[in-house]
């Protein structure tokens, strides 16, 4: 039977342009070995939790403009506690054990670099958060 680690690490899709230079810093090390796989291969699930967000804050995020919805997107990530910390929630859940070890050596600037990346990721995929009558 396989680790968990070794199945984690094996659904991780492979970011062509996160690239390791020598040079780098341990956090752009991890952000771009850990944190961007483990984000993309978590979008699906992202962008589900943030329809679900939007559903329980009345839908307003639909009758906004989108330079509103970029701000709503933003304000939703860095102002609500208890949405954010389930984002981070989401992410670090796909971490291995190695990884959950160097994230806890500094994780105050690791979680700003993950934040960034999932509202990134988010404002991204805009177009995927038009309304569905789903929720």
């Amino acid at each position: 039977m396989e680790s968990r680690d070794t199945v984690l690490l094996g659904l991780r899709p492979e970011i062509a342009s996160a690239k390791l230079l020598p040079g780098m810093s341990s956090d752009e090390i991890f952000q771009n070995q850990t944190l961007r796989p483990v984000i993309r291969l978590q979008n699906d699930l992202l962008v589900a939790a943030f329809r679900n967000y939007v559903s329980k804050h009345k839908n307003v995020f639909y009758d906004l403009s989108v330079e509103k919805r970029l701000d709503y997107i933003e304000n939703a990530i860095h102002k609500d506690m208890k949405f954010r910390n389930s984002l981070k929630g989401i992410v670090i859940g796909q971490f291995t054990l190695a990884e959950y070890e160097t994230y806890i050596q500094n994780s105050s600037d690791l979680n700003k670099r993950m934040m960034n990346i999932v509202k990134e990721r988010l404002k991204s995929n805009i177009q995927l958060l038009e309304y569905v009558n789903a929720y």
